[in-house]
């Protein structure tokens, strides 16, 4: 039992920058991300690697996220047992509220411990694949609408079907009008419209019919948090399915949803959730109800993102692909080698055991912007 004791810890706060301006339903417009990266380290020398990747309207950034790692959740994980994951999150819940994504990092990290010790992938802990890979979801959020148009057309050409489109951040007709653009010069695309909470609850109506007559396969987050009246009105008046996201960050919410009929579908992101525990906890509800997931993200590079593979690709329930290309096509260079191998209109679940990971330390030294 001594060898499996947390014996240390260090944190890197990171800024990546991304390929192209990304803007959505808010209106600021990214040119880099901000995140942590962590490592855990057990008495026999296993290694953990987690990521936080915070997104400012859930109320964090990175800077937040390190300083609850540094002063609170770290320290609390020393001498523990990493092999009792879920005793360990309940010990991260008791000792501090909120902060989701820097508790997610630690249960990332802790699995990945454990898929190493027993030489196995994660998802095999929990409980073997459905799926060998993923659909992939590649969303357009570019200001410059011919540039992401010229994006959407070079995917489409290497075998890519699913697109989303953020809207809500230019005005209604600019977002018609690009509807229209992808409808007529991409035919057979399987086209998502996310909101990212952009529109007003009191005309959100009236756009969305409009919208809906491009036959999206879902339509995301259309109302801010907080709307969740509103979000039900939606989804019994629309044809189309709404998604929640924002609206549904743990299984608590979730069965609010469905007890209140505002999501036809769930965005289940490890950042929001705090974790996989919890975001399996999300889809099997969701499951209950008939209402399918999709694998979301906030800013993830290649170590979060291969955690959320091995979940999402380990629940039937999950059939509405996910949007896991920030390392692949996002990010100028990511601090691991690319193992989710986008292309072609998929992910890939990584092999190797624990999440399948590795560092590289000089381009995770080049991004740092603070660390201990």
């Amino acid at each position: 039992m001594m060898a499996d004791l947390v014996t240390g810890f260090s944190a890197w706060l990171i800024d990546s920058p991304i390929r192209s301006a990304r803007s959505h339903g808010s209106g600021h417009v990214k040119r880099s991300v901000g995140r942590v990266i962590l490592r855990l380290q057990t008495a026999d020398g296993l290694t953990g690697w987690g990521e936080a990747a915070p997104w400012a309207p859930f109320g964090n950034t990175a800077e937040t996220a390190l300083a609850a790692l540094r002063h609170v959740l770290l320290p609390g994980l020393v001498g523990t047992d990493a092999r009792r994951i879920g005793a360990r999150m309940a010990d991260c819940a008791g000792a501090l509220a909120g902060h989701s994504d820097a508790k997610a990092a630690i249960e990332m990290a802790l699995w990945d411990i454990a898929g190493k010790r027993l030489g196995a992938p994660v998802s095999e802990l929990f409980g073997g694949l459905v799926r060998d890979s993923i659909p992939l979801s590649f969303s357009i959020a570019d200001p410059d609408f011919d540039a992401d148009m010229g994006r959407a057309r070079e995917m489409f050409a290497q075998g890519h079907r699913i697109l989303k489109i953020k809207t809500g951040f230019l005005d209604h007709a600019e977002d018609l009008r690009r509807l229209t653009v992808l409808r007529e010069g991409l035919p057979g695309l399987d086209l998502r419209v996310d909101y990212n909470q952009g529109l007003a609850p009191y005309d959100a109506l009236r756009k969305l019919r409009d919208v809906e007559a491009f036959a999206p396969t879902f339509i995301e987050q259309p109302v801010p948090r907080g709307q969740e009246a509103t979000l039900a009105m939606l989804a019994a008046a629309l044809d189309a399915p709404v998604l929640a996201d924002e609206s549904v960050t743990s299984p608590e919410e979730m069965l609010r949803a469905v007890r209140e009929g505002f999501a036809d579908a769930v965005s289940i992101k490890l950042m929001k959730s705090g974790g996989l525990i919890a975001g399996r906890a999300i889809d099997a509800i969701a499951a209950a109800a008939g209402a399918p997931s999709y694998g979301g993200t906030l800013w993830e590079g290649g170590i979060a993102l291969a955690a959320a593979a091995h979940l999402l690709a380990t629940l039937p329930n999950c059939t509405l692909g996910c949007e896991f290309y920030m390392p692949s096509y996002a990010l100028v260079r990511d601090i691991v080698p690319d193992v989710l191998r986008a292309g072609g209109g998929v992910v890939q679940v990584p092999s190797g055991a624990g999440l399948g990971v590795e560092v590289d330390m000089d381009v995770l030294r080049s991004q740092a912007v603070e660390s201990f």
